[in-house]
């Protein structure tokens, strides 16, 4: 548990980010930002597989850059289920969804499978 609340606070931080880099993202209010992080942890969890096995095809041919397609329209769907988190466009999509992506693979650095920050020491 302790985890997935780490994890959707990298979440929250990444989407906070994106909307204050990216012209177009716009989240208002904390209950909003934390309610996109959970529901974008949810919709990569249940939804984002199922869509990444359907267009397998498609991500191969592209070498994998479909995969940037999907994850704004996994972001486009949180926008859409919420009412404080709007996004302008396609374009504005893929931004916020690279900034989200960047700021939870830096964190990954740091935490964890459990939530834990992980310090690795190498002695000489």
């Amino acid at each position: 548990m302790p985890g997935f609340l780490v994890r959707m606070l990298v979440s929250a931080l990444g989407l906070w980010i994106a909307s204050a880099l990216v012209p177009g993202i716009e989240i208002t209010g904390i209950g909003t930002l934390v309610a996109a992080a959970f529901l974008l942890g949810i919709v990569n969890a249940v939804i984002r597989p199922i869509i990444v096995i359907l267009t397998l095809p498609i991500t191969i041919v592209t070498l994998g850059l479909f995969l940037l397609v999907i994850n704004a329209a996994m972001l486009g769907l949180v926008a859409w289920l919420l009412d404080g988190f709007m996004l302008a466009g396609f374009l504005s999509a893929v931004a916020g969804s690279l900034v989200v992506s960047v700021t939870g693979w830096f964190a990954s650095w740091y935490i964890g499978p459990r939530g834990r920050f992980e310090i690795l020491v190498v002695r000489r």
